[in-house]
């Protein structure tokens, strides 16, 4: 797999899996973690403020990978970033190891700066590996991608399993040792990268090391006064809200990316052309918005139905709930090829970026129809066969490679040049924001039944897919020749 291609691959390719074990283990016990009963280890929150601080995990995730590129581009440069970034994401799951709400917090916020500071600057190592560009970059990224699913498959397997069947702590323990194993792996063999991610006057390991000691404890120091800052607030505050807080937190996003695009438009664009297109991504991003919105119910309302509306019993053993969060991964693995060689061969009769976007919702809502038809059957408290999530996250998968693919592809190509990084960064800004939009949705499995709740996004996500179909070619028209 790894032939003809630079030996530093490998090293990444391992440290992108154990990272990716790390996050998707986590994920796939965090909501049933907080959701369970104290007196089985759990928290004993409500689904409601259990899927708001999901919501807000997983929107800091994202977030972070802005100032984590900048962080890497201006002070420290990709390599002291991702070494960083890994320390951080370990420590952060051994904080979530020890019982506790102020390790819990603790934890959550150490995997978002470290996972901030990995994720951006792990990819961006890799094409630095392909100076030369062209189609063994691509080839690369593919291997590089692969990474990212095994790792997946793997963590959900393994934590799920220790987490829901041993012990909550012991998954996230699982997942820390996991990012670990790719630490030592990483600063192990990193004289394989040669130059690759190095700022310029890095000249050695040692000299790497001796700086990320430095960073890292500025970065330690940091988290704890955020932590205990943000812990006294809410203790001392009688009226504080963490769904309330999530939804002030995504009202503000919402105005800063409304602001962002028209200051851009106005003020950044030197001519007509390059505001139809930048406009058009604002368009896009609105789409991916709604798209992430919907598909991360995967590690929420979907994990809680997995758990208590699902049928998980075979051959007498109950398989974990977070099991079932690994079809979409395998269906990415085995539906890629297959849409990838279906853009090649419509060749010119390829449909447009929007119109592609609105297919992209259009699965999705279908996605949704059938989970909401199936929940219907377990209203009575009967439990249903896990066929109903399975096809869901078939139709899901096919949507995610409709949509999220060629919205990174259609950003660089409509995207002016001297601003391609910046636009990157709004595509990151909706997924965040439709990750915090997803765990406020699925806080509602409080109060509505999960036929109605699914049933109610599968017809909003349903209708904005049609109106992106409607109104594709009137979209297109802004990127001019570019589809």
């Amino acid at each position: 797999m790894f032939k003809d291609h630079p030996k530093g691959l490998q090293v990444l390719f391992m440290t992108e899996m154990w990272e990716r074990f790390s996050y998707y283990g986590m994920r796939a016990i965090l909501v049933l973690f907080m959701t369970a009963a104290v007196t089985n280890g759990g928290l004993g929150f409500d689904s409601v403020n259990a899927n708001a601080i999901y919501g807000l995990y997983t929107f800091g995730v994202y977030a972070l990978s802005l100032p984590g590129g900048w962080i890497a581009d201006r002070l420290i440069g990709q390599r002291q970033s991702v070494l960083i970034g890994g320390i951080l994401i370990a420590l952060g799951n051994f904080s979530l190891a020890v019982p506790g709400m102020t390790t819990f917090y603790l934890g959550l916020l150490l995997v978002i700066l470290g996972t901030g500071l990995l994720k951006p600057n792990v990819s961006t190592i890799v094409g630095d590996l392909y100076p030369e560009g062209g189609g063994r970059r691509d080839s690369g990224f593919s291997i590089f991608y692969m990474g990212i699913n095994v790792g997946a498959l793997l963590g959900q397997l393994v934590c799920s399993w220790v987490g829901e069947k041993i012990d909550w702590h012991l998954g996230f323990l699982a997942a820390g040792i996991g990012m670990t194993l790719g630490v030592i792996q990483y600063l192990s063999r990193q004289n394989i990268l040669g130059d690759a991610g190095m700022l310029k006057g890095e000249s050695s390991t040692k000299e790497m090391i001796v700086q990320a000691r430095k960073y890292f404890m500025y970065g330690i120091g940091v988290t704890l006064l955020i932590v205990f800052a943000v812990l006294f607030w809410a203790q001392t505050s009688a009226n504080f809200s963490i769904v309330d807080f999530a939804q002030n937190t995504g009202y503000v996003l919402l105005v800063v990316a409304v602001l962002y695009f028209g200051g851009i438009i106005l003020f950044a664009c030197k001519d007509k052309d390059e505001r139809k297109r930048v406009a058009m991504i604002a368009i896009l991003f609105l789409g991916a918005v709604v798209f992430f919105a919907g598909f991360e119910q995967a590690g929420t309302s979907f994990n809680l139905f997995a758990r208590d509306s699902t049928d998980r019993v075979v051959l007498g053993w109950e398989v974990p709930a977070g099991w079932l969060q690994n079809i979409n991964p395998l269906f990415i693995v085995t539906l890629t090829p297959a849409v990838a060689l279906l853009w090649i061969k419509l060749g010119d009769k390829n449909p447009s970026i929007p119109f592609k976007f609105g297919m992209g919702l259009i699965l999705l809502g279908v996605g949704f129809f059938v989970i909401a038809w199936g929940s219907s059957f377990a209203e009575d408290g009967s439990k249903v066969s896990p066929m109903w999530l399975i096809v869901t996250y078939f139709f899901h998968t096919v949507g995610e490679l409709t949509l999220s693919p060629v919205g990174l592809s259609s950003i660089t190509k409509l995207s002016p040049q001297r601003l391609v990084s910046q636009m990157m960064g709004t595509w990151f800004l909706g997924a965040a924001l439709g990750n915090l939009i997803a765990g406020l949705v699925a806080g509602y499995m409080e109060s509505l039944a999960p036929a109605m709740l699914f049933g109610v996004v599968a017809g909003f996500v349903t209708v904005f897919g049609f109106l992106f179909v409607a109104l594709s070619p009137w979209i297109r028209k802004l990127g001019g020749n570019i589809n």
